[in-house]
This record gives C-alpha cells, structure tokens and sequence, in this order.
C-alpha cells in the first residue's frame, strides 16, 4: 500500500526541519526569518531568501522540549522556553551564544515580548505570568493566575491569557499587575489557543474538543458572540491547535489535529477556503506580517502519548504556503459556503 501524500497541497517544504513535533512557528518581524521550536530541544532559525527559497541558518539547544518562541521588534533576537523551566535569549543576528534570562518553577508554556514596555512576558505550568528585563536577573513582577497557563496573545492594548480551569483572563498593557476581565469558557473542555481580534474588541478560543469560540469583551456585543465546530469529521473529535488572524483582512485559520487548516471570515459566520487533509495533525502555524505567506508544521500531536508515538510513521514537517488572496478575503455577504 502507498503512503499518503505528506505535501497534499503542493506547499513548498523546508528543508532539514527538526525531527520532532513542532511547538511554535514564529516569522521574524521582516518576515526574513522563521522560526521553529520542537520536542526534540532545538530552536531552528530558517532564511527566507528572496526567490522564495528557505535555508537553514542557525540552531540552538534546551535541555529539554522546547514549547514557545517569540522575536524582539527589531528583529536582532529570538526568546524561547520549554520544559527545561528556563526562559533563554538567542542574539541570532548579533552572534552571540544563547543565554538564560529567566527562570519558572514548572515548563514554560507561552511567551511574548511587549514592545511597548521592552519587556519579556512568559507564562507556565506554576500558575504564574512572569515580566522579565533582559537586563534584570530577577522577574519584574509575578502575576499568580488561577491555573496553569495553555495559551497567550499580545495586542497593542491588552493581553490575553487562557488558563487551564478554562477561563480567559484579560490585562491592559498599561496595568500589567491587575487583571482587567476574567471571562469564563463556555467550551467545555480545556483551552488550547487563543488569538486577540486585530480591534482587541474580542478573542478566538479553540480547545482539544474541536470547537471555536468567538466572544466579544465589552458586554453589549454578547449577541454577536458564538461557537462552532470546525475540527471534526464522521463523528470524530480533533483538537484544534492553531489559531492565527489574517494581518490585512481580519479572517482567521484554523489548524487541527485532523491535518486540515480551515479559513474562516468571523463576521460572516462562514469557511471561506479548506486546504486538503495532511497525512497527520497541523501541530501549529502563523501568517507573516503582512498575510502573504502562511506556515505550518505537520507531526505527531502527543494527543495519544509517547505510547503511540512512531518516529519512523510520525515525520515531522514544516511547509510554507502562499495562500490565494481568495482564501483569505472577506467573503460577500450570501455566498455560498466552500
């Protein structure tokens, strides 16, 4: 019997990709640049070159899995953090070695960096969101959250933070030490992304149990708030794991554990474009600044443990894809579901 396709969209494939399951992918802000992180305790940098092709430039290791990764603004420095519960700085475009900056009590699941501020977020498994200056040893602040943090987003206003007892947290960039709003999941099973509404009028929330919540902050919005299904299939249930807004024209993907990345125009209420079914689960994915390129990692999930896990069937990888200005603009209003 044939393998299934591992390219079924014919998107272009980087090349010498990790050899784990990929956690984050993350465009430097030129969009020069990608970056991965993976299980297998590696940050990976890639060189978008202008014909289009991608090199390897730089690698850089953790002691353990490595589960989040972000830029500065200016583009000269990656931060990354994972399971080793350390929070490291890599000055890519300066040459310097990779160095600690900080420190969790449990993994370090998300991580973010607040221009505004000059200062580092992350958030982890100890139930804290810690503010670092790079240039400090010690935290700035520690925020204590109600539960261990599954996922974060940082607006030019507000930040948002999904907990694992399924609520949604809210901080205003300019009081990082009060929560503004805490919001409860009507999802019923934990928080697996999030992403802010490029107006921060609102978030996205995607769990493991194949559903999207689309709610609305302030309270007089509540009629345009909804949830649906989107990562599911003849009565099967897969996790939706990815959840990026697209930077010009404000739809969405979603990516999920059934190998399909779906665009969506929210306001609509409609699945604008499905991209063909992977062989295995989209693991995470990210627009560029400017929407015109579209990453994203295929591998194993860990849905089903290392048990399951074949290294030799579950090959990891990551592909990039320049999606049609069709798939991602806003649809007319009564048009036809595709």
């Amino acid at each position: 019997m044939s393998r299934p396709d591992p390219n079924p969209n014919k998107s272009f494939e980087v090349l010498q990709p990790p050899t784990e399951s990929v956690s984050s992918l993350s465009f430097s802000p030129d969009d020069k640049h990608l970056v991965a992180t993976s299980w297998d305790c590696q940050v990976g940098c890639w060189k978008i070159l202008p014909t289009g092709s991608v090199v390897r430039k730089a690698t850089m290791s953790h002691d353990y899995p490595v589960l989040c990764s972000t830029w500065s603004e200016d583009g000269s420095t990656v931060f990354s953090g994972g399971c080793d519960k350390q929070v490291t700085m890599w000055p890519l475009m300066g040459g310097d070695q990779p160095v600690t900056v900080g420190n969790h009590d449990g993994p370090v699941k998300e991580i973010a960096w607040i221009p505004q501020w000059k200062l580092l977020v992350t958030g982890s498994w100890d139930k804290t969101l810690r503010y670092w200056d790079i240039n400090q040893s010690n935290p700035v602040h520690i925020q204590q959250l109600p539960e261990r943090c599954y996922a974060l987003t940082v607006g030019q206003r507000l930040m948002f933070v999904g907990t694992a007892d399924r609520n949604l947290i809210v901080f205003d960039l300019r009081n990082l030490q009060t929560e503004l709003k805490r919001i409860s999941s009507l999802l019923m099973y934990p928080t697996r992304c999030v992403a802010a509404f490029p107006d921060e009028r609102g978030f996205l929330m995607g769990s493991i149990e194949g559903r999207v919540r689309i709610n609305h902050l302030d309270d007089s919005e509540e009629s345009k708030n909804f949830t649906f299904k989107c990562h599911r299939d003849a009565g099967k249930i897969y996790s939706v794991n990815s959840l990026n807004f697209h930077p010009v024209y404000h739809t969405f993907a979603s990516a999920g554990s059934d190998g399909v990345i779906n665009f969506w125009d929210k306001d609509n209420k409609m699945r604008i474009k499905a991209m063909a079914r992977c062989a295995q689960p989209i693991t995470c994915s990210a627009f560029n600044s400017n929407g015109s390129t579209f990453a994203y990692a295929v591998g194993y999930d860990w849905s089903k443990g290392a048990a399951n896990h074949n290294p030799a069937k579950a090959k990891t990888h990551i592909f990039i894809h320049k999606p049609e200005e069709s798939w991602v603009k806003p649809m007319p209003r009564g048009a036809t579901r595709r």
